[in-house]
């Protein structure tokens, strides 16, 4: 049967009122049962604000976006028992009405098949969750990553209407992820991100001897495609038309004989902006395989301390909370992987 759906109350859930018609059954059945049928769906705050399209992305697990669309295109998805658009937005208490449909039982099997994983908890109240990520971890699936962070999490708290991620880390990078417990709590805070109202701090171990007056590095970065459909960044001149201005501030805070330990805060948050900045500069993160010292990341894994990962951690956050307003600060120490690489370097 159909997964958990996120921001929606079956009709059936709630209060019978006059004139109402009640769903018979969910919408979305496997290819071996013998019938499907309308479900009716009433918006509750997990779903307030979202554009349809999206809403119905979620609800029909499995289903191709292109069904999606056309569904809603033909009239068959129905918002207060009228037609309605793609980008229109629900409110509280809407009624989506969505039509029968069949899918694959192999998509059941596959979300059956994510472990449920809880993380470490640095703060959490009925709003929002900071959690301290491992590294090697993908923070959602997709791109041949079955699932990640907010999938296992889900997968961990069934009785949670509401879980996403608020923002991204790289699956290399360890350190504090955001997840939201409440659509506006998202909402909010995505725009404190937006605003540059959040102040995010990274431990980085680089390669070389970092220069002192070295404090900003403001070089535009450039998102593509390689042949193979990895994701890349590269930086480009300030006047690229395909470049956007990124800012990172840099702190040395300790010096090594062959390596340097940076606080980078980003004053932008733009794909690998960290790592292809410190890289653009000439001291690459140790065990970045994208955009480091390749020979070097190898023989890490050899050395002393045998270290086989990315030396970036995401350790400090500071924003205002999405309903208090007040103060929030968030810090997750630097991992023990980190911590005894740099117990053992010179």
């Amino acid at each position: 049967m159909a997964q958990p759906i996120i921001g929606a109350k079956s009709a059936l859930s709630r209060s019978k009122k006059p004139g109402k018609s009640q769903a018979a059954a969910p919408a979305v059945t496997n290819a071996g049962q013998s019938a499907a049928a309308v479900q009716r769906l009433i918006i509750d705050e997990g779903g307030a604000g979202q554009r349809l399209d999206n809403f119905l992305i979620k609800v029909l697990k499995g289903a191709p976006k292109t069904l999606v669309y056309r569904i809603i295109r033909s009239g068959e998805v129905r918002v207060n028992k009228g037609r309605a658009s793609a980008d229109t937005r629900l409110e509280l208490g809407d009624e989506v009405r969505v039509p029968p449909l069949r899918l694959a039982e192999k998509d059941e099997v596959k979300a059956a098949a994510v472990p449920a994983r809880e993380f470490p908890i640095l703060f959490e109240d009925e709003y929002l969750l900071a959690i301290n990520k491992p590294a090697g971890v993908a923070v959602h699936g997709g791109s041949g990553v079955s699932h990640g962070v907010i999938e296992q999490l889900r997968r961990a708290r069934p009785q949670a209407k509401f879980l996403e991620l608020v923002h991204r880390l790289d699956k290399e990078t360890s350190g504090i992820l955001l997840v939201a417990k409440k659509r506006s709590a998202l909402v909010t805070l995505q725009d404190f991100f937006r605003h540059r109202q959040a102040h995010k701090t990274y431990a980085a171990l680089v390669i070389g001897a970092w220069p002192d007056h070295k404090k900003v590095v403001d070089v535009a970065l450039h998102k593509f495609l390689t042949a193979d459909g990895e994701r890349r960044v590269k930086a480009v001149a300030e006047d690229n038309d395909d470049g956007r201005r990124s800012i990172s501030l840099v702190k040395v805070v300790k010096r090594f004989e062959a390596f340097t330990l940076l606080d980078v805060t980003i004053k932008t948050g733009r794909t690998h902006q960290i790592r292809v900045h410190l890289s653009h500069e000439g001291h690459p993160i140790v065990g970045d395989e994208k955009y480091g010292d390749f020979a070097l990341n190898k023989a890490m894994t050899r050395g002393d301390a045998r270290f086989s990962r990315m030396f970036l951690h995401a350790r400090y956050l500071r924003l205002p909370h999405p309903v208090s307003g007040e103060d929030l600060v968030l810090e997750a120490p630097v991992p023990p992987d980190c911590q005894s690489l740099l117990d053992v370097l010179p």
